[in-house]
């Protein structure tokens, strides 16, 4: 998903022109990212949940020269979906896969 895509969605939805979709979708993807910051975890109801989660500090291996590497200690988002998300993609995933055997 891109900003392109939800200013799109939300001139079809809205029919707001596309100047103010995109400050629009630009201020709902700073308002998420603020409140990852701020608490640590975002939810969209029938989405799925962002959570920023704490790595350690560990020892890697460089792939081009086989070299070990101190990798410092970090954080990352991970997202988990929703019930009703891996449903949906799960229904999806099985139409393509008997569109896919009827070709």
């Amino acid at each position: 998903m891109s900003k392109k895509f939800l200013t799109d969605v939300i001139v079809k939805s809205t029919e707001m022109p596309a100047n103010a979709a995109g400050k629009l979708a630009a201020d709902i993807i700073a308002a998420i990212k603020t409140e990852i910051v701020a608490t640590g975890r975002f939810t969209i109801p029938d989405f799925g949940a962002f959570a920023v989660r704490e790595t350690a500090k560990r020892t890697a291996m460089n792939p081009r020269t086989g070299e070990k590497v101190q990798v410092k200690a970090g954080a990352t988002v991970k997202f988990k979906a929703s019930p009703a998300l891996k449903e949906a993609a799960l229904a999806g995933m099985k139409k393509a896969k008997r569109k896919a055997a009827k070709a």
